[in-house]
C-alpha cells in the first residue's frame, strides 16, 4: 500500500512558477512509476507528466511540454512537478499517482494509488 500526499499548490499570476510535491509513504517507492494528472472544474482528469521508476525517462502532455518538469528523489520518496510560464488554463486540482512497474503511462487507469490533490490557481 502506498499513500500519496501532495503539497505546494496555491495561487500564482499568469507567467509565474510553482512547484508541487508528492510525498509517498510505504515500501518500495522506487518500484513505482509516478504520474501527475490534473482536473479542472467541469472537465475530465487529464494526464500532465510521468516519470519512470528510476527517473531516467519522462513523458509530458503536449499542453505542458517545455513548461513543466517532472522529477523524483527516490531517497526522499518524493516526486515533484515544476511548473513555469503558467497560464490560466493550467488552473486545476493536481493529483499525483503511483503505478507499479518501470514506465509511466498517460492513462489514469494504469495507476494503482492516488493522492488527494492540491489546488493550483493561475490568475490573469
Amino acid at each position: 500500500q502506498v499513500q500519496l500526499v501532495e503539497s505546494g499548490g496555491g495561487l500564482v499570476q499568469a507567467g509565474g512558477s510553482l512547484r508541487v510535491s508528492c510525498a509517498a509513504s510505504g515500501p518500495l517507492f522506487s518500484s513505482y512509476a509516478m504520474g501527475w494528472f490534473r482536473q479542472a472544474p467541469g472537465k475530465e482528469r487529464e494526464f500532465v507528466a510521468g516519470i519512470s521508476r528510476s527517473g531516467g525517462n519522462t513523458v509530458y502532455a503536449d499542453s505542458v511540454k517545455g513548461r513543466f518538469t517532472i522529477s523524483r528523489d527516490n531517497a526522499k520518496n518524493t516526486v515533484y512537478l515544476e511548473m513555469n510560464s503558467l497560464k490560466p488554463e493550467d488552473t486545476a486540482v493536481y493529483y499525483c499517482a503511483a503505478k507499479w512497474g518501470q514506465s509511466a503511462y498517460p492513462s489514469s487507469s494504469a495507476y494503482n494509488y492516488w493522492g488527494q490533490g492540491t489546488q493550483v490557481t493561475v490568475s490573469t
